[in-house]
């Protein structure tokens, strides 16, 4: 199992990368390529004292920026990190590709080089986020903000064979993410998208609203990428102030500081649970190979998981089961 990851991706690239890495082939039997610039790879593996044969390097010179177009950079820097890094995966030197970088640049490259699997219209982004039964799967989180109904259908389909063949949980329940519960709510674009899926083999349990995302009532929620990717950062913001206000008033006078002892295990806990980085990255579903994508503020352990996904999707041969579940589908 050979991975490439990019060691310039992401706000603290490399030094986090390289430190995930070297959890991860602790843990998982891995090998790791890191792509990017030769010199800084290397001195970070030196300063954190990284020697391991399963970690060997791959140059690239060039890198994407976080704020640079996707489409205009993945052409102008074929020799990027994320370039270089999708197109061993393209030639068959690696089994997957990881990067914390530029996602829409990674949505491109993946598409131009790998291509699409047998049926599949548009590639999306799933992401596992923390629910109080447990965990969702949402999709599409940002590559694809102007979808088709038939399209949104699809990633129902791959959405809930990877939680069934990934996450391990049978029969998952799929929403549509919509402004009402009722099936004659939300736009023409939504009620076809609801009645395709109703029409579908999936379990579909019809549509659901912005405060089901951490109920747990469904399993899967299918929604555009331009909602996802609003509701996924709303999400983190929300995460954040929590954070900041718990802080603010526990520690603002003695008795709060005191019972601030008290509530370390619990709070530690209740950090666990909602983290996104136990969940690893997330993969982009629909392209023909494996490709995960990890926040740009990724941490070590985010790093080290999103390994651990990419490894489970490789040996699961996960892609081979969206394209036996895609084959009957009619094409738009």
């Amino acid at each position: 199992m050979k991975i490439v990851v990019d060691a310039m991706g992401g706000d603290y690239a490399p030094d986090v990368v390289i430190e995930g890495v070297q959890a991860a082939v602790k843990e998982y039997a891995v090998e790791v390529v890191l792509v990017g610039d030769e010199s800084k790879i290397k001195s970070c593996l030196d300063r954190h004292k990284v020697s391991s044969s399963n970690i060997t390097i791959c140059p690239a010179q060039e890198v994407i920026g976080m704020s640079e177009s996707a489409a205009a950079s993945v052409r102008r820097k074929r020799n990027s990190s994320i370039v270089v890094g999708i197109n061993l995966v393209k030639n068959g030197q690696a089994d997957a590709f990881f990067s914390a970088g530029n996602t829409g640049a990674v949505v491109c490259a993946a598409t131009l080089s790998l291509g699409l699997l047998p049926g599949i219209e548009r590639p999306g982004i799933g992401i596992v986020m923390p629910t109080i039964q447990g965990a969702s799967i949402v999709i599409d989180v940002g590559a694809n903000i102007d979808p088709k109904p038939s399209q949104l259908l699809q990633y129902g389909i791959m959405a809930s064979l990877y939680f069934e063949h990934i996450l391990k949980r049978q029969n998952p329940k799929v929403g549509l993410l919509n402004v009402g519960e009722e099936e004659t709510k939300g736009t023409e674009f939504m009620k076809e998208t609801h009645e395709l899926l109703s029409g579908s083999h999936l379990n579909f349990i019809g549509n659901v609203e912005g405060k089901d995302l951490f109920s747990g009532k469904c399993d899967v929620i299918v929604c555009d990428g331009f909602v996802g990717n609003v509701a996924l950062k709303v999400s983190e913001s929300v995460a954040e102030a929590i954070q900041i206000f718990l802080k603010r008033h526990l520690l603002s006078n003695l008795w709060g500081k005191v019972g601030l002892l008290f509530l370390l295990p619990s709070l530690k806990k209740f950090k666990k649970e909602v983290d996104y980085s136990e969940y690893g990255g997330a993969p982009l579903l629909g392209i023909d190979g494996v490709v995960i994508i990890g926040h740009g503020r990724s941490n070590m352990n985010a790093i080290k998981n999103a390994i651990r996904v990419a490894k489970d999707e490789v040996e699961r041969r996960f892609n081979e089961k969206i394209t036996e579940a895609i084959k009957p589908l009619p094409q738009a």
